[in-house]
């Protein structure tokens, strides 16, 4: 922390620099930790993207959306799905409406330019503003994707040719890349990136994820849930351990029904907010008709 600090007093005293580096030091609403900050800082001072693993619920999203407070940037969030291609990101030429306005004499179809429509990776290129650019959970896409999208997020430009137009970053923005872990991603796309991986958070580390969420929580409560989310985590053969958000869901549920602390571990209610599996939920309630009881785990 203290790094950054003086690193981002250096910049500001360069009379070389144009810009003040922007040092990410956190946000209210998340809880980071010192490798993680390191991370996100290195890949802003670097000017390369920061691709950040871990398993669902770990908070990838949500880092995007703290660094943004953070910095005070807007957010563009470009969500990837299986059939995503990265001219998606880029710009779409509207031929059907082009053809449409030609047939019925709208508008001037010689005016190609008003029928490219610039997509996430091209608004925060034409940004008047730095941006925080997400581009969520890049390995539900094809193998090719992220290879595509090599040159545009290196040389932060891209050209359209049906203008005959180079768009170039008025600013480049802050890409955070998210992955599930899903898919290998190709090593020349790796090279370019700074990467982290975000732990699942110990107890210690949830308890102040809750606190953020929840503030002034009763601790017992708190220390209940825990044992018993952390134990369920570990039961064998669980096809979907549940995560921070689910926990999070959870507590909340349990809050507003006003259940007994005392019967946590003998009832188990709204067991299906932390377990989405039937084969999870039946795994669970196999060892409960056993006679064993989830707190003598």
């Amino acid at each position: 922390m203290e790094f950054w600090k003086k690193q981002s007093k250096k910049v500001k005293r360069s009379s070389r620099m144009t810009s003040n580096m922007n040092v990410f030091n956190g946000s209210d609403n998340y809880v980071v930790t010192e490798e993680l900050m390191n991370a996100v800082n290195v890949s802003i001072a670097l000017k390369k993207p920061l691709l950040i693993k871990g398993e669902p619920g770990t908070g990838k999203t949500m880092l995007a959306e703290a660094i943004a407070e953070s910095l005070d940037m807007p957010l563009i969030i470009w969500s990837i799905k299986s059939t995503t291609k990265a001219q998606d990101g880029l710009y779409v030429y509207d031929t059907v409406q082009r053809l449409y306005d030609s047939q019925f004499g709208e508008g001037d179809v010689k005016n190609i330019g008003q029928y490219i429509k610039l997509g996430k990776l091209g608004e925060a290129f034409t940004s008047d503003r730095q941006v925080v650019l997400l581009i969520d959970e890049i390995d539900k896409a094809d193998l090719e994707f992220p290879n595509d999208l090599l040159w545009e997020l290196d040389k932060m430009e891209f050209y359209i040719n049906e203008t005959k137009e180079t768009i170039t970053a008025k600013h480049r923005p802050i890409v955070i890349i998210t992955s599930n872990a899903e898919k290998e991603l190709p090593d020349a796309f790796l090279r370019r990136c700074i990467f982290h991986y975000i732990e699942f958070p110990d107890e210690e580390k949830m308890k102040e994820i809750i606190h953020v969420h929840y503030g002034d929580i009763d601790k017992k409560l708190v220390a209940e849930a825990l044992e018993a989310f952390y134990k369920i985590r570990e039961m064998k053969d669980l096809q979907k351990r549940p995560s921070t958000s689910e926990l999070l869901d959870w507590i909340q549920a349990l809050m507003i029904s006003g259940v007994s602390i005392n019967d946590l571990y003998e009832s188990m209610p709204f067991l299906g907010v932390l377990l989405k599996k039937n084969q999870d939920i039946d795994t669970f309630e196999e060892i409960k008709t056993k006679g064993y009881s989830l707190r003598n785990w």
